[in-house]
């Protein structure tokens, strides 16, 4: 199916590795030039984009700093001419149970998270409301629905990036300007990547897919909310990407039980 965005221009954060990567590499398959943002970009993995036969902008910056994110913009606008399309997913996480949140850590998570964000949208709206024309994709999580131990500064900044994307959504609407959310579930990524196995065995239990997802799949999410031709009606919605992980069903069946009961 034609998307439509062949030859069109994204700036993705966080674009070099995980989730963004495979967003950059959904999104080249589709023939988007883009500007990838990363604190270290990894040159092996932009080659992998480059190797579609698009351009790409390299932008090493901290994210986590309102002046680097400005630098960012700035940068990406220079090197692709101009942008089409912003899609935030640059996130980490400082893993702390609630009587050992510090200071350092409830900052460097928000800043990194939500702040970015904000800072970013801000940026990239003014630039779209000047050209008329633009979409952006803000990379979510589906912690917003089941809270997971150590992880209440993580909970919280993906909660506000909800909320930060329906006040996009309505204020930029008027300038034709659309502004979606992608809400992936468990994913194998740097961040997920010290999980042990037995417990990602058990995570795999809980999915109704069994699976954890390929970033790939969430790259196809965000070309399809980009796409005019596909999605052109849809501004404030939220594609929860999960393999059914955030419905949590209650099992009182075996797993057979279940695989047999609409047979």
């Amino acid at each position: 199916m034609d998307t439509g965005l062949e030859g069109k221009t994204a700036l993705v954060t966080g674009g070099s590795s995980g989730i963004g990567l495979g967003i950059a590499l959904a999104l080249a398959e589709e023939g988007v030039n883009l500007a990838i943002a990363s604190r270290n970009p990894d040159e092996a993995a932009l080659d992998q984009v480059r190797a579609k036969g698009v351009e790409v902008t390299r932008i090493a910056a901290d994210l986590s700093k309102e002046e680097e994110v400005l630098r960012m913009v700035k940068e990406a606008i220079a090197g692709l001419d101009h942008i089409d399309f912003y899609i935030n997913n640059a996130a980490w996480t400082w893993h702390q149970p609630i009587t050992k949140i510090d200071s350092e850590s409830w900052y460097k998570t928000l800043n990194t998270n939500l702040s970015s964000c904000l800072w970013a949208c801000r940026e990239m709206s003014k630039y779209m409301i000047s050209r008329r024309s633009g979409s952006i994709v803000i990379i979510g999580s589906t912690v917003r629905f089941i809270p997971a131990y150590k992880e209440t500064s993580y909970r919280i900044s993906k909660v506000g990036l909800k909320s930060l994307m329906q006040n996009l959504a309505v204020e930029l609407a008027p300038h034709g300007i659309r502004v979606n959310m992608v809400t992936p579930g468990h994913y194998k990524t740097r961040m997920t990547g010290n999980i042990p196995d037995e417990i990602e065995e058990k995570l795999k239990g809980v999915i109704p897919l069994h699976r954890f997802g390929n970033p790939v799949e969430v790259g196809h999410a965000v070309a399809f909310l980009l796409s005019e031709k596909l999605s052109g009606y849809t501004t404030g919605g939220d594609l929860v990407i999960d393999g059914g992980l955030s419905m949590l069903p209650l099992r009182f069946m075996s797993e057979q039980e279940i695989h047999d009961m609409n047979l």
